[in-house]
């Protein structure tokens, strides 16, 4: 098993390296620098290899699983399809409904980028299904199952380590909205509350960090005490549990085990650009992945939007790797135009946050899209476009009476009036 921060540090340039350098246009010692600092990381999964961190372009991650009123492997493979058809960089499988260990397999042998997992999930439920409530959960059972997916070929695991017994404190305080809204944070701290003991991700991490490195696991440090509401964001809870992945960033690091973190959430638009930074500063530089960040309360039904505004904001101020969110958060499992919608949406935003912050590759792309544009070259738009399928069906839905312009100017195109002239007067 090669450990890519281990061999790093060693200053040798493996395969994954020059791979991603390729991808990324940057140098190869300079990729492996960042790796062996811990500000970059790789994921591979057969021959697909992502690069998420610094110099490198923003990411963006896919949410799939059942749930339990839902559950239908043939749907979330066909998500699964959708999600890669529209160069979504990774998937995640966040299953808790049906056999777990067929769906996670599935979804890792049919999918063609890295697959990330939430391991305590299946923990949690396989506690209830064999004691018939969640204090039979023990830390045994939440390593066995991890275990499992590293085996299976998963990627990269959330982990939930921040949340320990200290936030019991401040929860009883009642200052938040909208409590706990991380499932995989509510399991942990429902688990505590009852047992009284504390969380085994966080007191046995020197365990977890054992794991990543027989594996080479990804871990991304998850963020169970997220706030879930405007009103809760940057509050003492969430600052609490952001002290403590930092603790562990450097466990990690020391281990040569790579990390990410992860983020919030909902915040308003003038603290992400802060909360980003501090994330950051507290963390060591690693890789930092937002869930969202979802930017108002009360856009139900397109919480696709909200997040890509946030999102946006967020990479330009130095997020790495972006989470999508579908129009059904917050209502439902998400549908396969929902999956749609989300992917595109969040692909747009580290787009533009790439732009923003300077990435050659970035700017390439729209400045040979403005040109195409410019020239009605109708089919190099629909080539460039972020969904060309949409570009396609868009552009085939109406009458277009001539190849040159679309219908909503039609013979009065700005473009081409303007070309007309330039031939005319020879300029």
């Amino acid at each position: 098993m090669i450990l890519e921060k281990e061999q790093a540090k060693k200053g040798i340039i493996t395969d994954a390296v020059k791979a991603v350098a390729k991808q990324e246009n940057i140098e190869a010692e300079k990729l492996a620098a960042s790796i062996a600092e811990g500000r970059s990381v790789i994921l591979k999964h057969r021959n697909s290899i992502k690069g998420i961190g610094e110099n490198l372009s923003i990411k963006v991650n896919t949410n799939i699983g059942t749930s339990p009123d839902v559950c239908s492997l043939s749907f979330e493979l066909e998500k699964l399809k959708v999600a890669c058809d529209l160069k979504t960089d990774t998937v995640m499988d966040l299953s808790t409904g049906g056999n777990l260990d067929l769906i996670r397999k599935e979804i890792v042998n049919a999918s063609s980028v890295p697959v990330g997992s939430v391991p305590v999930y299946q923990a949690v439920i396989e506690a209830i299904e064999k004691h018939g409530t969640i204090e039979g959960l023990t830390g045994d059972g939440i390593f066995d199952v991890i275990e499992r997916h590293a085996r299976d070929g998963i990627s990269f695991i959330t982990v939930h380590c921040g949340v320990t017994l200290s936030c019991l404190d401040i929860l009883k305080r009642k200052t938040r909205k909208t409590g706990v809204v991380s499932r995989g944070g509510a399991f942990l701290v429902s688990w505590m509350a009852l047992t009284g003991k504390e969380n085994p991700l966080y007191s046995e991490f020197d365990r977890l960090v054992e794991l990543a490195r027989r594996y080479d696991l990804v871990l991304s440090l998850g963020d169970g005490l997220r706030p879930g509401s405007l009103a809760d964001a940057s509050d003492n809870l969430q600052m609490s549990e952001l002290l403590v992945l930092g603790r562990c960033v450097e466990k990690a690091h020391d281990a040569n085990v790579q990390v990410i973190i992860e983020g919030p959430g909902h915040i308003p638009l003038n603290q992400i650009v802060a909360n980003v930074h501090l994330a950051k500063t507290i963390c060591h530089s690693a890789p930092l992945y937002l869930l969202g960040p979802i930017v108002t309360d009360i856009a139900a039904g397109y919480d696709h939007i909200t997040s890509a505004i946030g999102g946006a904001i967020a990479g330009w101020a130095g997020a790495d790797f972006l989470c999508y969110v579908t129009p059904s958060e917050h209502l439902a499992l998400p549908s396969i135009e929902d999956v749609e919608d989300g992917v595109v949406a969040s692909k747009i935003a580290a787009h533009a946050a790439d732009i923003a912050r300077g990435n050659a590759q970035a700017q390439q792309w729209d400045s040979t899209m403005a040109q195409a544009r410019y020239n009605r070259d109708w089919h190099q738009q629909e080539d460039l476009s972020i969904n060309p399928l949409r570009f396609k069906k868009i552009r085939s839905s109406q009458k277009i009476f001539s190849d040159e312009v679309c219908n909503m100017c039609g013979k009065y195109c700005a473009m081409k009036i303007m070309n007309d002239t330039i031939k005319k007067m020879g300029f």
